[in-house]
This record gives structure tokens, C-alpha cells and sequence, in this order.
């Protein structure tokens, strides 16, 4: 018996190839695997949110006690620190001469991003005496 791979004869009719079946399985693989990659990518977009706000409330914490220090208004400092994007979520609060600034992660997992919310405090240091 001869090879018809190998002679070029055509295949018998109703024969089905080898390499069709697979690469049609590959493609139903491929579908199934689309939603958790998909949420995977959406998870650490999520995370690398949190971890960019975690900066941008220390930068922010850091500003407010800089401003403390030097008789201005800490929330107004602390706010400037933010970008624009980040300023109407950003939760600014001044307890004596320490500053708290919390953000909120964003992203596409919305009900985790509460969760991953970035909390800094600075603080001026004690009250400067007379």
C-alpha cells in the first residue's frame, strides 16, 4: 500500500485531513481561552492601577505636609500633586499637621478596584513653637 501523502494522489472522498480537524480544534481552544485571558489582562491592568495610585498618594500626602510647613493650605497643595485625572476620586484629609490622601484604584474590574484603594499619610512634624 502506497502513501497518498507522499504520491500527490488525491484522497478518497469523505476523508477528512489530519491537519483540518486540528487546526479546527486550535480555533475552538483559542474561543474558549479568549475570557479568561481577557480577565487576566483586565486583573493586572487593575493591579498596576493600584500600584500607580499608591505613588500618586504619596506624592500627594507628601506635597500637603510640604505645604504645612510652609503656612500654606495643605488640601490645595496636596490636590495639585494629583493629576487631573485622579483629583475628583482623591480623598484628602488633614487631622492636625498630618495629611491622609486615599485613592481609589481604577480600571476595568470595578467591583475589586474598591479593594486596591492607596492610602498615604504625611506628616509636618509637631507644631513649630513661638
Amino acid at each position: 500500500m502506497t502513501d497518498r501523502r507522499i504520491t500527490g494522489q488525491p484522497r478518497a472522498a469523505g476523508r477528512r485531513s489530519r491537519l483540518a480537524g486540528e487546526a479546527g480544534q486550535s480555533a475552538v481552544e483559542l474561543v474558549a481561552l479568549l475570557p479568561i485571558i481577557a480577565v487576566v489582562a483586565a486583573a493586572g491592568f487593575t493591579v498596576l492601577s493600584s500600584r500607580s495610585a499608591a505613588d500618586q498618594a504619596v506624592a500627594a500626602a507628601q506635597a500637603g505636609a510640604m505645604a504645612l510647613l510652609q503656612d500654606a493650605n495643605p488640601r490645595d497643595a496636596a490636590r495639585a500633586a494629583l493629576p487631573a485625572s485622579v483629583r475628583p476620586r482623591a480623598a484628602i484629609r488633614i487631622t492636625g499637621r498630618r495629611v491622609l490622601v486615599t485613592i481609589p484604584a481604577s480600571g476595568p474590574l470595578a467591583a475589586v478596584a474598591p479593594f486596591l484603594a492607596a492610602s498615604s499619610t504625611a506628616d509636618a512634624g509637631p507644631e513649630p513653637s513661638p
